[in-house]
This record gives structure tokens, sequence and C-alpha cells, in this order.
């Protein structure tokens, strides 16, 4: 951390959790992306979404944080903000947009998949991933409720390892478990970056200046 202060670098660290965020707050970190239940990825094992975590964190905080999990619209920044963040960080919803460097099969899937579309898995290695629903996904749930606690990383290793070229780069969407958040349900078109921020901007102030004023007026 010194080294990356002398070097004039912000630090933002992800965490799932408070605990974890007083901790980054106290090593130094400039700012936390606190990650809910709902992300895409590894969302910590405490299963909290984000209308609690968030505003837990700022309860606790004295740093910024931004809201990470779930993102991907104008009514959800609206959201987070009057929960105590100062942001949102969205890493499903921008592979989703026409500039993401992958397959297109992968965001022809998220635009396919709704809320009930992903699973977790790893959790018998207190390792849980959130993923979108495949036969790969299906085989590694049903060796983790077959060895239980004696599931070991080298049950799995070929469907959750490596996986990523091949799903992101070829399109082969079933070749293994990949990360996908349950914004995959807000998700219903494939726009350019900007025209995703531009929208989710005008969205926000529009809720923030209209609908969030007319209940106290």
């Amino acid at each position: 951390m010194p080294a990356l202060k002398e070097a004039g670098i912000k630090v933002i660290h992800k965490c799932t959790s408070v605990r974890h965020s007083l901790k980054a707050e106290k090593i130094g970190c400039d700012a936390v992306s606190v990650d809910g239940f709902e992300c895409g990825g590894h969302p910590g094992e405490d299963d909290i979404p984000n209308m609690i975590l968030l505003p837990r964190a700022a309860e606790e905080l004295s740093i910024p944080f931004v809201a990470s999990g779930g993102m991907g619209n104008g009514k959800q920044l609206a959201a987070a903000l009057a929960l105590g963040a100062d942001g949102i960080n969205m890493g499903t919803r921008f592979i989703a947009t026409k500039e993401a460097p992958v397959h297109q099969n992968v965001k022809d899937a998220l635009i396919k998949a709704t809320e009930l579309d992903t699973r977790l898995i790893m959790r018998p290695l207190r390792n849980t991933e959130r993923v979108l629903n495949n036969p790969a996904v299906e085989k590694i749930i049903a060796l983790e409720q077959g060895k239980g606690q004696g599931l070991t990383i080298e049950d799995i290793k070929e469907l959750v390892a490596g996986v990523y070229p091949k799903v992101m780069m070829e399109g082969d969407m079933d070749s293994g478990a990949w990360s996908c958040g349950m914004v995959a349900g807000l998700i219903h078109d494939i726009p350019t970056c900007q025209e995703l921020i531009d929208r989710i901007m005008s969205e926000a102030t529009e809720i923030i200046n209209s609908r969030l004023k007319a209940f106290v007026a």
C-alpha cells in the first residue's frame, strides 16, 4: 500500500461484507466497492443483499464506497445513492454492450436470461460463485450434492478452470461455469457504453428530480 500511495495510485477494494470494508479502510484504501449477494462471480459467504449491506456500510465507513452487485439501470443508481453509496459499479451489465470484447453468444445469453437463471456453485469449498446456469453448472451442482463436504476442487476443476476463453472468445456457452449476476434479468438490449451510461444518468436524474421530490413536496 505505501508504494501505491507514493505513486499516486488510488486503491478501491472489493468487499462483500462490512467487516472486510472496515479492514480495507484501516489499511489505507481510498474507497470500497461493496458487493452484495446479487452479484456475479464471488459474493462471499454471508449472503447479505444490497438493501441491507449498503446502508450498513454507510453506517460504518468513513471512506467513499460504490454499490456493486445487481446494478444495471438508473433506478438502481438512484436507490444506491439513497442507501448511502457514492455511485455504482457494473460488471455483468457492461458485458452486454457493443464494445465488450466477448463473443456475441455471450451477449445474447445475457439478454435471454432472467433473474432466475443464475446458480451458486462451490459453496462446499467456501469459494461461492454465482454463474449463469447451463449443463456444465448442473453437473457441478450434482457433484456437490453427491459429495457434500467431501468435495474437492479436483472434482470440478475441468468445469470451472480455464473455461473463459472457450466461453468469452469462442462462444461455447456450455463448456463450463462462467460468472453472471442476477442483473441479467434487467438486461434487454446491447447499447454502446455511451448510450448505457447516458440512459442510466438520465433515468436516475429523472427519478431524483421528479418521483422522489413528489414525496417531500
